[in-house]
């Protein structure tokens, strides 16, 4: 049998490689586990009566691109959280951010970009989707240093022209999975310049843009407005899964320009998996209520102010701006969760 080349150097996926890490060794207490961006607070109480009284819809095939109903919706919200009219016909329902973050590469990155193999940027750490999405595609995957000396998200204005010429597609995480550092006005602003100088697109991933310290981060789709950014360059993807802390729903959603939802929306009808309508019907709730969001933050609030106190002797230790992570300084990653496993349990 043969195979593609192309995924023929792809590392081992994070959880088995864990799990091969810990398994020969015994636990040093309870497990504690947490190794998955996975939230551990409360789904909202309305979403097992919403779920109930909407069972019938499991009987029909639902709409590929979002119920009008849950696109109303998801458009509201973004008016209210950013201030930008985004119309429905600008937006489409996702199976979680994981599938418009990959399929966006296959719809949009082109073969060849100035007669070369295009790139496709990434910071790194990363989201390993967008790896995998650039490898899929025949793209040139860049992983782009995210530190403490670059404020821990990529510098990419300080690539080569070379690199940036033929960059086609670039994914920016912010509020950053996983240091939790937030991309302010002015660096959104510029890499939408960089994208108009070097005529590449913005993949922007927001899913945790709900969990935040001190204010509510600025998104790609209201800096895009206020500088008059083209929308066609400019994607945004948002999820259910950490706002509203229900991962399982696997929901959310791609806002860009027209043209460029046309071509996700062809390839979607042909490839993707539309959202079951009852949990369309959850999704419209969950957009519409702030409350348990709000309740949610002040949860995290909580715990990070509990971290900085336990950590707070630590060097280099930072509270995250934002999200649900904490990057702790350690000089071995491997050597460090085999001692906090063997130690107290902590996977």
């Amino acid at each position: 049998m043969t195979y593609p080349e192309r995924f023929s150097n792809l590392p081992e996926y994070a959880f088995p490689r864990l799990r091969r890490l810990l398994d020969p060794h015994p636990a040093g207490g309870e497990a504690i586990t947490m190794t998955i961006g996975e939230p551990r607070h409360p789904m909202p109480d309305f979403v097992g009566p919403i779920l109930a009284a909407n069972l019938s819809g499991f009987g029909v095939y639902p709409p590929n691109d979002g119920a009008p109903e849950l696109l109303t919706a998801i458009s509201a919200w973004i008016a209210r959280r950013y201030g930008v009219p985004v119309p429905e016909d600008r937006l489409m329902v996702l199976n979680g951010t994981r599938e418009g973050l990959f399929n966006t590469a296959i719809a949009l990155c082109p073969e060849r970009k100035n007669g070369k193999t295009p790139v496709i940027l990434m910071p790194n750490p990363f989201y390993q989707v967008y790896a995998v999405a650039a490898l899929t595609v025949g793209a040139e995957p860049v992983y782009v240093p995210a530190t403490a000396a670059t404020g821990h998200l990529p510098d990419y204005g300080s690539l080569p022209a070379e690199i940036l010429d033929r960059t086609a597609l670039v994914y920016i995480c912010s509020p950053a999975n996983p240091q939790g550092a937030v991309a302010s006005r002015e660096y959104l602003a510029d890499l939408l310049a960089l994208a108009e100088k070097h005529d590449f697109r913005v993949l922007a991933d927001e899913c945790y843009s709900e969990i935040w310290r001190s204010a509510p981060p600025p998104g790609l789709l209201q800096i895009a407005a206020s500088e008059g950014a083209d929308a066609e360059r400019v994607l945004v993807f948002h999820s259910l899964s950490k706002r509203s802390n229900m991962p399982g729903l696997r929901s959310g959603f791609v806002a860009s320009g027209p043209d460029t939802m046309l071509r996700l929306r062809q390839l979607r009808a042909f490839s993707g998996t539309p959202v079951p309508l009852p949990l369309q019907k959850v999704s419209m709730a969950c957009w519409q209520d702030e409350g348990h969001v709000t309740a949610s933050r002040a949860l995290y609030q909580a715990k990070f102010a509990a971290a900085d106190g336990i950590f707070a002797g630590l060097q280099g230790y930072r509270s995250p701006e934002g999200g649900f992570f904490l990057w702790l300084p350690v000089e071995d990653g491997e050597a460090a969760t085999v001692k906090l496993w063997r130690e107290t349990g902590v996977k």
